[in-house]
């Protein structure tokens, strides 16, 4: 009888699964991005949400979530219904980095999401204005060396990737730099032009435009060198040993049933095999490089670790 009553309860589970599944999507779908408009997560966002809704026949819908280097947004994915109708796009920042830094994170990074699969990687650049006093990495640290705890260096919040790229650097160069903090790396960009601050670190997304048009210079990427701007010195090249990848993947809520993830992932596989989303994500220096969500998941229990060690050794915290 118990045999019988569990093979019942198995078959009625499949049955309400397939119920949920066989005509999913059948509504549109909310893509959360933890990055400000005009980023470049953003950019790489809306793309995916319009490729992707293509290839499911429903709208993708982007909504911007930005602030404390993207964990307010992964914060709001992770508590989302786990109806597969929400998906959203995490950096290093918000799933490898923040459990590096805060000591109460309102998420658990590996246990809050179901990983759908990893869109690519990128590097994060180094940018000064075009009148700043140093044109690649051995110059700025002589100048901060020469300026001890007074340069200024700008990234898109506490704890973001850009933030570990800049206190790795001055950790391993012996040099005090001082962090300015803002919500985005569009607003970055934005300042840098208009002279409020001269040195930023950005995302190839979002840089890379700015240093092809000439209106800003780049001094290094870190971590390894970018196919976008193959001319820019990665940070070992220039001195630096540090050449961790950096990755960005797609998520949906823990709890999603298995077949919506494997849609969506299929969804997602097939936008990025798409030739003009590989050449407009590789002109904002993505590389494409998809990865199952299994795999990736793994990757992340085996990275945070080492991400821990990295924060400790640079004294990076949000205390």
């Amino acid at each position: 009888m118990k045999k019988f009553l569990l093979a019942a309860a198995l078959a009625a589970a499949a049955c309400l699964a397939s119920a949920q599944t066989g005509d999913y999507p059948n509504k549109p779908i909310r893509m959360l991005l933890p990055f400000a408009a005009g980023g470049g997560g953003d950019v790489l966002g809306r793309l995916l949400a319009e490729r992707m809704g293509k290839i499911l026949n429903q709208a993708v819908i982007v909504e911007n979530k930005p602030g404390a280097a993207g964990t307010l947004g992964a914060h709001t994915a992770a508590m989302a219904p786990a109806d597969g109708y929400n998906l959203s796009i995490g950096g290093m920042s918000t799933h490898l980095l923040a459990p590096a830094i805060y000591p109460k994170l309102p998420y658990d990074p590996l246990k809050s999401f179901t990983t759908v699969g990893r869109i690519g990687t990128s590097s994060i650049l180094m940018v000064a204005t075009n009148d700043y006093p140093a044109n690649n990495l051995k110059e700025f640290l002589a100048l901060a060396k020469a300026r001890p705890g007074t340069v200024q260096y700008a990234t898109w919040g506490l704890g973001s990737t850009g933030h570990f790229c800049a206190e790795v650097l001055a950790q391993k160069a012996g040099v005090k730099l001082v962090h300015v903090p803002y919500k985005g790396a569009s607003q970055i960009m934005t300042d840098m032009l208009g002279g409020h601050i001269t040195v930023g670190f950005v995302d190839m997304a979002t840089g890379t435009p700015f240093v092809k048009e000439g209106k800003l210079k780049p001094l290094a990427v870190c971590t390894q060198r970018s196919p976008s701007l193959p001319q820019v010195a990665s940070y070992k090249e220039q001195g630096i040993d540090f050449d961790q990848l950096l990755s960005w993947v797609m998520y949906m809520p823990a709890g999603v049933p298995a077949p919506m993830v494997d849609k969506v992932a299929g969804a997602l596989k097939e936008a990025l095999a798409e030739p003009d989303v590989v050449s407009k994500l590789l002109a904002l220096g993505i590389t494409v490089d998809f990865l199952d969500g299994k795999a990736q998941a793994e990757e992340n229990a085996r990275d945070i670790p080492m991400w821990k060690k990295i924060a400790a050794e640079a004294n990076i915290t949000a205390d």
